[in-house]
């Protein structure tokens, strides 16, 4: 399976999409978007790591 290169907005759309919907799982939300999970988990983990968070679901 070839790699694909997603443009930095669309990971930044997936990861606010994630985030921003309560009770959203990575696999419900990379078959959404037809990404692997991995990839989603993966690009979660860096915008989390970029704003100095900790990995984990935020409080609600």
């Amino acid at each position: 399976m070839a790699l694909k290169d997603y443009s930095d907005e669309f990971r930044a759309d997936a990861v606010a999409l994630y985030e921003s919907t309560p009770g959203a799982t990575y696999k419900g939300i990379a078959a959404d978007l037809a990404v692997s999970r991995g990839s989603l988990r993966e690009w979660v983990v860096r915008a989390r790591a970029q704003r100095g968070e900790a990995p984990g679901r935020p409080p609600t």
